[in-house]
């Protein structure tokens, strides 16, 4: 499966644990792709090694973490006033809702290689 919105970055550590980091910011309109896209890689993730998730350090195969949080931004157009020396703000129209998700996987290598090969990870 490709991935178009979760973008992972690989690190390792002195135990051989590999963590895979993605962060995916979308609109209300592009939510229901990325949705898809988590729960492709989460069912791969449980019918290819059951025994997880489960913390690494208890023995399991690999575990995740998944975060979101909505966004609203709202423009600030600033402007000094040297006469007076003090700086204007007015405030702009808010732009729609983002939803930012992170989702993080770690686990052993074998866990590790086969996510990299059913997703074409580097």
């Amino acid at each position: 499966m490709t991935l178009d919105y979760l973008d992972f970055d690989y690190s390792e550590d002195d135990e051989g644990t590999g963590t895979f980091d993605a962060m995916a910011c979308v609109t209300e309109s592009q939510w229901a792709r990325l949705q898809h896209e988590i729960t492709q890689v989460l069912q791969w993730c449980h019918e290819q090694f059951p025994e997880g998730p489960s913390p690494l350090e208890n023995g399991g195969d690999w575990q995740y973490d998944l975060q979101g949080v909505q966004e609203v931004s709202t423009p600030v157009a600033l402007h000094f006033d040297p006469a007076t020396g003090g700086v204007a703000r007015q405030f702009e129209t808010a732009a729609p809702p983002r939803l930012t998700v992170t989702l993080t996987l770690s686990g052993h290598a074998q866990f590790c290689e086969a996510l990299r090969a059913e997703f074409g990870l580097e």
